[in-house]
């Protein structure tokens, strides 16, 4: 952390960053402090449409974009999708045509029959329901050989990583402890992602599922609210990355129901021993569960668990572009992408971030706020 620098940009890059810097056009920058652009490496930006989900695909990516815009006025920079987004607004987004963070896009979720994938339904079969769309590839596998398919179906469809559904949701917890992809068929999948240059990320609440998948070799686990300290162990000593997403658990929407406040504190243990256990962790919010404009919060719930200052900054920004192989982003020195947050107040505290922040540049341009 440096007190005190200029930073000079061109071409939305990074040129340098030293005391006594000069360049056409000038930023004053007294009283701020400026950290990269954050990153979100677990959100869904196209989650949404009408209650009942029978919203079409056009409505569900058009209506993304305010969301999309007010993300990147929070100072979210990079947006890691999660399920729901296709390679489409990722590359609308590139092209300048929609406001937004750059996305990596896992388009839909990979799971066996019967996952939280499969939106199959009693009464009439076949469901994309409202967490999926029917210009989605289908992620649904049963084997090793349907699972490499399924990875296969993603790449071809322009996904940047795999996601996997090894467990249930914690809205239904008797499926949250359930593994529910075998050994064999996750050892597949990230054998065949490896084959194209991508990493698997996987939706894991339950401690064995979480274990199994970073001994098979994933990159993320994701959730990871019901780690113990065996499956903290392992995930550190594979070097498997946490994103805890704790905003859900942490935050909470009333009504509550009756399984919240033992999920609220199995989720914030999980998080304790990781961080005793050595896990990197970056950070990750689950958006919408919890809505879009309270993202920030979730470095409050980071710090009041336990993880020092500093390190939620890195787990939002370096560490987050650690996970993602990404080292054009997270850090203000040259040669980086010109993604940078002006932050009003002390570092230190993570109350009120949103109103906090002063302006927002990505790729060297300013953001817009409001609107």
């Amino acid at each position: 952390m440096v007190s005190a620098a200029d930073v000079t940009v061109e071409d939305g890059r990074i040129v340098d960053v030293a005391v006594g810097l000069d360049g056409d056009v000038g930023v004053d920058c007294a009283g701020l402090t400026l950290v990269p652009g954050l990153i979100d490496c677990h959100a869904h930006m196209a989650f949404g449409g009408l209650e009942d989900g029978s919203s079409p695909p056009t409505y569900r990516l058009l209506e993304a974009v305010p969301k999309l815009r007010r993300t990147l006025q929070l100072g979210v920079t990079t947006v890691r999708d999660a399920w729901g987004a296709d390679a489409g607004l990722r590359d609308a987004i590139e092209a300048g045509h929609v406001a937004g963070p750059r996305l990596l896009v896992s388009l839909a979720q990979l799971c066996g029959t019967g996952g939280i994938g499969d939106h199959f339904r009693l009464d009439i079969g076949e469901d994309h329901g409202a967490l999926g769309s029917p210009h989605l590839p289908r992620g649904v596998f049963d084997g090793p050989m349907q699972a490499r398919n399924a990875v296969r179906r993603m790449v071809r469809s322009g996904a940047d990583v795999i996601k996997v559904a090894a467990t249930g949701s914690m809205t239904r917890p008797q499926t949250a402890d359930l593994q529910q992809v075998a050994d064999d068929e996750m050892a597949e999948i990230v054998a065949e992602a490896g084959r194209t240059g991508r990493h698997v990320m996987v939706h894991a609440h339950g401690a064995r599922a979480a274990e199994a998948a970073a001994r098979a070799g994933v990159r993320s686990i994701e959730h990871g609210a019901r780690l113990d300290e065996k499956a903290a162990a392992v995930l550190a000593e594979t070097g498997t990355w946490l994103v805890p997403t704790l905003l859900p658990s942490q935050a909470g929407e009333d009504p509550r129901p009756d399984w919240f406040a033992e999920a609220q504190q199995a989720a914030a243990q999980a998080f304790r021993w990781a961080l005793q256990a050595g896990v990197p962790i970056a950070m990750g919010t689950d958006c919408p569960v919890v809505p879009h404009e309270r993202r920030l919060e979730e470095l409050g719930h980071m710090h009041r668990l336990g993880m020092a200052p500093l390190d939620v900054w890195r787990a939002a920004t370096y560490d987050a572009a650690r996970l993602l192989d990404r080292d054009d982003i997270g850090l203000l020195e040259p040669g980086r992408r010109a993604d940078v947050v002006a932050l009003r107040g002390e570092i230190t505290s993570f109350d009120g971030l949103e109103e906090r922040i002063a302006w927002v540049r990505k790729d060297g341009h300013l953001v817009p706020a409001g609107g």
